[in-house]
């Protein structure tokens, strides 16, 4: 999980902050920090959830901090992740869990680090046409323009087992075995009783006592797999649940929002070596992500006025390189269902407000929580070893200095950010599709309140 060096590397970053805060002094004016290295190269997957990135670049706040970055489309969350290891990239928009895993060493071994959550929601589950005409008939409330929200998979379910009586598993796909989309359809299916299947260490796939096979595809593939019947439902982030919308292939059914409402889903990401060797720099590129993601949110009389030009800029070939309007239908506040089920969502992507972008450690706690369910952890953990790795991946005290910085500057106020006093976990909540409480100190009651999944000893709690 971390080695002898991680107390040294926090006292760096710590001691940076101290000395940069000091430096900017009770000054308002913007200054630079002495950044150790000021040319950059940044990864991401093309999904409107890069747009903080995008934005920092295209907007000069980059520019502002003394940063020339390079923005660098990439083909895969693997090939992103090992890039950001080998040193091609300095850093990149990753999945939330990517830092996780890497560090914990689910798949590929690294020690990732994150001072920065890009933003939360921004993710659909939709099924085939075929699939939503058989969820109808399971349930006839759902057969009209506008069905009542939130849909679960409860009409999902006779349709998965008669599959499975015919000798068949539904194929169903995700963007990564460690992504957010991974952990929300298995939440979804679970929660009406499906077994999404369980990784155990010689079965990496997670297909071991499913109900259904779940399988990875890159986003921007998803609406084909659909198209072709490879796939009969997915999760994916935007513009892929709005494209099948518009092509006519499929019904998003549900948005992660409702499976967990104002969820983490992706983050900035670098390696601890990077953190530990340019705390100045990212100080820096924290304070750009900042100013970006507030400018993502910016509204007037309640309207987000700087979406429609966010939706021009990723819409570009080189960013996302969707059409300007598929992406707009869920950047600017809005939902398509179906075409007759356009809803306002005005959370569906938030950047900013509600404190987003502040990297929470329960949040880490709960990403560990689902890897252990699923089986991608295979040994029980005591609860402190998994605040232990949240406290390993998650800055709060980067993020903390970027803002002050910000504060100085006149463009964030003290109530934009938590308090210092603040211990990094958000409130407990139940709004969750399946209605059941999570509190990020307690991960070990958390995991062993689901009926599906792994599930430790409860006297893990005190450990």
């Amino acid at each position: 999980m971390t080695d002898d060096s991680e107390p040294s590397i926090t006292m760096k970053i710590r001691n940076t902050i101290l000395i940069t805060a000091f430096a900017v002094g009770s000054s308002l004016h913007a200054e630079q920090l002495d950044v150790e290295k000021d040319e950059l190269k940044f990864g991401f997957i093309k999904l409107t959830d890069c747009a903080p990135i995008v934005i920092a670049k295209e907007k000069g706040f980059f520019e502002e901090e003394g940063l020339q970055v390079e923005v660098i489309a990439q083909p895969n969350w693997k090939q992103l992740l090992d890039n950001v290891i080998t040193g091609e990239l300095d850093g990149a928009h990753m999945l939330s869990g990517q830092p996780i895993a890497a560090t914990i060493g689910f798949g590929t071994k690294a020690h990732i680090v994150t001072p920065y959550t890009l933003d939360l929601n921004g993710n659909g589950i939709t099924v085939s046409n075929a699939i939503w005409e058989q969820m109808q008939e399971n349930d006839e409330s759902l057969d009209t323009p506008t069905p009542k929200h939130p849909i679960t998979a409860d009409s999902l379910k006779p349709i998965v087992e008669e599959a499975k009586e015919d000798g068949k598993k539904l194929p169903m796909g995700m963007v990564f075995p460690v992504s957010t989309h991974n952990y929300e359809i298995r939440y979804w299916l679970a929660a009406a009783g499906i077994n999404p299947g369980m990784y155990t260490s010689t079965d990496l796939k997670g297909f071991t006592d499913g109900d259904i096979e779940l399988s990875t595809t890159p986003p921007p593939q998803m609406p084909a797999t659909l198209e072709s019947g490879k796939n009969v439902a997915y999760c994916v982030g935007e513009p892929w649940n709005q494209q099948a919308v518009a092509k006519g292939i499929g019904v998003p059914v549900t948005t992660n929002y409702d499976i967990w409402k104002n969820n983490p889903e992706k983050v900035f990401g670098v390696t601890k070596a990077w953190a530990d060797e340019n705390p100045n720099t990212l100080i820096a590129v924290t304070k750009a992500l900042i100013k970006a993601g507030k400018w993502l949110d910016a509204q007037e009389d309640g309207k987000l006025v700087n979406r429609e030009e966010a939706c021009r800029i990723l819409s570009q070939p080189n960013y996302v390189g969707a059409d300007f309007d598929v992406i707009k239908n869920s950047m600017t506040g809005y939902f398509y269902f179906q075409k007759t089920d356009k809803r306002e969502m005005p959370d569906f992507n938030v950047f900013f407000k509600y404190k987003a972008s502040y990297p929470y450690f329960s949040d880490g706690v709960w990403f560990l929580t689902q890897m252990r369910r699923w089986g991608q952890i295979t040994e029980a953990k005591p609860a402190s070893w998994y605040h232990d790795t949240a406290k390993s991946v998650y800055l709060p005290e980067v993020y903390m200095a970027a803002a002050k910085h910000l504060i100085e500057e006149g463009s964030l106020s003290a109530d934009e950010i938590p308090s210092d006093d603040f211990d990094g976990y958000k409130e407990p909540t139940d709004e969750f599709i399946d209605g059941i409480l999570y509190d990020g100190k307690k991960p070990i009651e958390y995991l062993n309140s689901h009926k599906i999944g792994n599930k430790d000893d409860p006297s893990l709690s005190a450990s």
